[in-house]
């Protein structure tokens, strides 16, 4: 499992919108409601950063500390991913909370949404799945941070995406945790 300074390596933009210190996500709230732990790389990602944007393309869905339940509602209730599954549309993955469903962690503003798919029982196990906004399901055996890591870094290609992604020099925005 990669460590969030390899992230930060592959994609510097994003190390201006590290928080010192800390988010103080309330793990414990989120996880109650998910019914899950979730994988240790992505608690870290989460505990360093905010919401990130890169290239205004790829949008990276952590929770934000005192809405963590919402955060994990949302994961138990997508919609979309439930409204496909009765289509027959999912090809063989269900949506959590089945055995091995998935979670949403991320998307993109073209339609591809990427994915743990929540088998085996250690969440550090997971794998990424990615569906593309051409409907073509693909399966990466890494962790979140790891598959960010291999894509920034172009060691990992996923067909489907734009051919300008990743970008040369990707710019990366963080979404502040204040609500005004």
């Amino acid at each position: 499992m990669l460590r969030i300074e390899e992230l930060e390596a592959a994609l510097p933009a994003m190390t201006p919108w590290r928080v010192p210190g800390g988010r103080s996500v309330d793990w414990a709230a989120l996880e109650a409601v998910l019914g899950t732990t979730l994988p240790s790389d992505f608690r870290a990602l989460a505990e360093a950063y905010p919401v990130l944007i890169i290239d205004d393309f790829l949008s990276v869905s952590v929770p934000r500390p005192d809405r963590e339940v919402s955060w994990a509602s949302g994961a138990r209730e997508d919609e979309i991913l439930q409204d496909l599954y009765e289509m027959g549309d999912t090809e063989d993955y269900v949506p959590y909370p089945h055995p091995g469903g998935l979670i949403s962690w991320g998307e993109s503003n073209a339609g591809d949404v990427f994915y743990w798919k929540t088998s085996p029982t250690d969440p550090d196990a997971w794998l990424v799945v990615v569906r593309t906004a051409n409907a073509d399901w693909i399966e990466f055996p890494f962790c979140a941070v790891e598959f960010l890591v291999g894509v920034y870094g172009r060691t990992i290609d996923v067909p489907g995406m734009p051919r300008d992604f990743p970008s040369d020099d990707p710019k990366v925005l963080g979404l502040s945790d204040r609500f005004d």
